[in-house]
């Protein structure tokens, strides 16, 4: 199992916590309302946006979780005096806070372990990730779908300037079935084809590096497929249509960071 950088929702039960914000916190970073904070640790930076994260999930497989994500990371105030904890105290600690608030651990290993919690109606995927000079990156994903803005004028649009978009189509883990939350940009796709009859479109799935070439290139024309018939049971005429998978051979950004592996995951319609 690799060792993934993820989400902590990261309750700190055995060790006290900070009790105020420090001053040295990076601008605009703060504590997220579920959890606090170890103590003698500064936040060096944070985000809060819709993202898409690597997860272990129960059955100790690596995949793809999305939702509304707060990642923070931690630093430990080397002027304070303390003696910086292990990572065996950290990650103790966090399993101890998380399952005593009915979490679940779904994998550990010497310097992560991952979590799921149902907290307040919300689901919750945690993981906490100590790097060796002690940092502590803590990811907070609460489950939700996106909402999808896309619509068919804007593909419209796109296509007769660009001559074609790239769209955010998700796909189950390792699979060819679109998931839900991505349902309402086939609808627009759709509409698109239904409201301009005489255009004609090429469905093409793109995949980043990870894996081998050739089961990229064979999941994303089956993504594409996926697309197309889709489409097509909607009543829109196969002549109009067709799809290729270019698996990774195709990348628009960097697949060294996880920001460019996400770029590459796309579905591009192309107008012929």
């Amino acid at each position: 199992m690799k060792k993934l950088i993820f989400s902590g929702l990261a309750l700190f039960f055995c060790l006290s916590f900070v009790t105020a914000q420090d001053a040295t916190d990076a601008e605009g970073c703060k504590d997220h309302p579920l959890l606090s904070r170890m103590q003698n640790y500064l936040i060096s930076d944070c985000k809060h946006n819709y993202d898409q994260i690597d997860f272990v999930n129960k059955a100790k497989e690596d995949v793809k979780e999305e939702g509304n994500l707060t990642f923070i990371w931690y630093v430990f105030n080397s002027g304070s005096g303390a003696s910086e904890p292990s990572f065996f105290q950290i990650l103790k600690n966090y399993s101890a806070a998380i399952l005593k608030i009915g979490g679940t651990k779904n994998f550990q290993d010497d310097g992560s372990a991952f979590f799921e919690l149902k907290q307040n109606g919300k689901n919750y995927k945690i993981a906490v990730r100590c790097t060796n000079s002690s940092d502590i990156l803590l990811s907070i994903l609460e489950m939700e779908p996106m909402v999808q803005e896309i619509t068919a004028d804007a593909m419209l649009d796109a296509l007769n300037k660009d001559g074609s978009i790239a769209l955010n189509i998700l796909f189950e883990t390792g699979k060819s079935a679109i998931e839900q939350g991505s349902l309402p940009i086939v609808d627009q796709i759709y509409d698109l084809l239904n409201r301009n009859t005489e255009l004609k479109i090429s469905i093409e799935g793109h995949t980043d590096n990870i894996g081998q070439a050739a089961a990229n290139k064979k999941l994303s024309q089956e993504r594409a497929k996926a697309v197309m018939d889709a489409l097509v049971s909607k009543g829109i005429d196969t002549a109009r249509l067709s799809a290729i998978g270019w698996g990774q051979e195709k990348p628009v950004a960097d697949n060294a960071s996880d920001e460019g592996k996400a770029k590459n995951r796309r579905v591009e319609i192309v107008k012929k």
